[in-house]
C-alpha cells in the first residue's frame, strides 16, 4: 500500500484564457495535514474543487488512496468537507445537522445516534444536541460543521478557508482545535487558506501556490526560514530585500556586495563571483546594537529614520550604506529615537540569498 493518500498529477484547469491550475502536481501523504497557501486567484480553491469532483480538470489525473477518481462523482469519493460559510441548515438542530450525511446514506437510526454522539464529543459539543444554529456562537457553529464532516469517518478531510468568518481570537482558538482533532484521528487533511499564520500553526507541510503552480513545498519551518523565491519570502512573514552581487565564495559562505557594504551569507549551489543575488532578512532577526558596539562580521553603522512603538516591540525604519533602507523590529525595553546612530548585526546563518533574475 502506498503512503500517498492524495495525488494531483499535472492537473490543468482553464476558464477561457485564464489558467487556474497549470500542470499542478502535488502528493499528500496518508495522515498528513497539508495546507495550500497563496493569495486570491493563485489556484488553491480550484485544486480543492477538482479534488472534490465539483469541477473536472481539463488535463491531468487525480488519485485518492491509489485510485484514479478524476471521473468519479463527488458522492463516491469519501471526502469530508468543512466550508467557509458553516453551511448549516438553520431549521435543523445540531444533532440533525451532524447526522445529515448519515441519513442520506440510509444508516439505521440507532447507529446514526451513536455516531453523532461520538462526533459531538470529538469537538466538545456534548449537551448542544438540541440547539439550533442561531443559538450558537460562530466558533460553535464551525465545530458543528467539523463534526458533520467527520461523522462518517471519511478518508480525507477538506477545509476551505473555514476560519475566515471568525474574529481573530476565535480563529486562533479554532486552529488548535482543528489540529488536535485531525492529529487524534490520524486523518489526512487538506486545508486551503490565504492566512500565513494559520498555515504555519496547523500544517505538517505547506504548499505555496502562485499563478496556478506549486511555488514551494516544505514544512512550516522550511517555508519560513528558507524560501526559494522572492514571492515566497514576501508572502510568508515580513522581509527586507537587498539586491547585491557575489564578490567571493569560500567553502560554505559567500561575500555579497550590497550598497557599498560586504555581507557574508551561506553559499548557494552553482553561484559564484559576479552572480546577482537577492538577500532577504527578517526584521525581527536583525540585531539592533548601540553605536559603540564592537565591529565585526556583518556589523554595520545605521541611522534611525522612524521609530514606532508596538507594545512589546519597536518597529524601526533605518538607512545604511549607500542609500539602503531597512526595517528592524526589536525589544521595546531598549529604544532609539529618530536621528539616533546605531549599529546593526546581520546574523550570518539567518541572512539568506536567493538567485537573482
Amino acid at each position: 500500500m502506498t503512503d500517498a493518500m492524495i495525488e494531483f498529477r499535472d492537473v490543468t484547469k482553464r476558464y477561457g484564457s485564464l489558467v487556474a491550475n497549470d500542470h499542478f502536481t502535488l502528493t499528500i501523504q496518508r495522515g498528513e495535514l497539508m495546507t495550500l497557501l497563496g493569495p486570491s486567484g493563485c489556484g488553491k480553491t480550484t485544486a480543492l474543487r477538482c479534488l472534490t469532483g465539483y469541477i473536472r480538470p481539463d488535463e491531468g489525473r487525480i488519485f485518492l488512496d491509489g485510485k484514479d477518481v478524476t471521473e468519479l462523482p463527488t458522492h463516491q469519493r469519501e471526502l469530508g468537507m468543512v466550508f467557509q460559510s458553516f453551511a448549516l441548515f438553520p431549521h435543523m438542530m445540531v444533532q440533525d445537522n451532524v447526522g445529515f450525511p448519515l441519513m442520506i446514506r440510509n444508516l439505521p437510526k440507532d447507529q446514526r445516534q451513536k455516531m453523532v454522539a461520538e462526533a459531538l464529543r470529538l469537538v466538545r459539543l456534548e449537551g448542544y444536541e438540541t440547539h439550533y444554529p442561531r443559538q450558537l456562537s460562530g466558533g460553535q457553529q464551525q465545530r458543528v460543521g467539523l463534526a458533520r464532516a467527520l461523522v462518517y469517518r471519511p478518508k480525507v478531510l477538506l477545509l476551505d478557508e473555514p476560519l475566515s468568518n471568525l474574529d481573530a481570537k476565535l480563529r486562533e482558538e479554532m486552529r488548535f482545535e482543528i489540529k488536535e482533532v485531525v492529529t487524534r484521528l490520524g486523518i489526512t487533511a487538506m486545508y486551503v487558506t490565504h492566512d500565513q499564520a494559520e498555515a504555519l500553526a496547523l500544517s505538517d507541510r505547506v504548499a505555496i501556490m502562485n499563478r496556478g503552480r506549486l511555488e514551494q513545498l516544505g514544512t512550516p519551518e522550511e517555508i519560513y526560514e528558507k524560501p526559494q523565491s522572492r514571492f515566497v519570502a514576501e508572502f510568508i512573514g515580513l522581509s527586507n530585500f537587498l539586491e547585491g552581487q557575489v564578490q567571493a565564495v569560500d567553502r560554505d559562505t559567500m561575500a555579497v556586495g550590497v550598497g557599498g557594504l560586504q555581507v557574508t551569507v551561506p553559499a548557494l549551489p552553482r553561484i559564484g563571483p559576479g552572480h546577482k543575488v537577492l538577500l532577504f532578512l527578517r526584521p525581527n532577526e536583525i540585531e539592533l546594537l548601540r553605536p559603540d558596539a564592537p565591529a565585526g562580521m556583518n556589523v554595520f553603522d545605521a541611522r534611525v529614520e522612524k521609530a514606532t512603538y508596538l507594545g512589546d516591540t519597536m518597529d524601526y525604519r533605518l538607512t545604511l550604506g549607500q542609500g539602503l533602507d531597512l526595517r528592524v523590529q526589536s525589544d521595546a525595553q531598549r529604544r532609539f529615537g529618530p536621528g539616533a546612530q546605531v549599529r546593526l548585526r546581520f546574523p550570518r546563518v539567518r541572512c539568506w540569498a536567493i538567485p537573482g533574475d
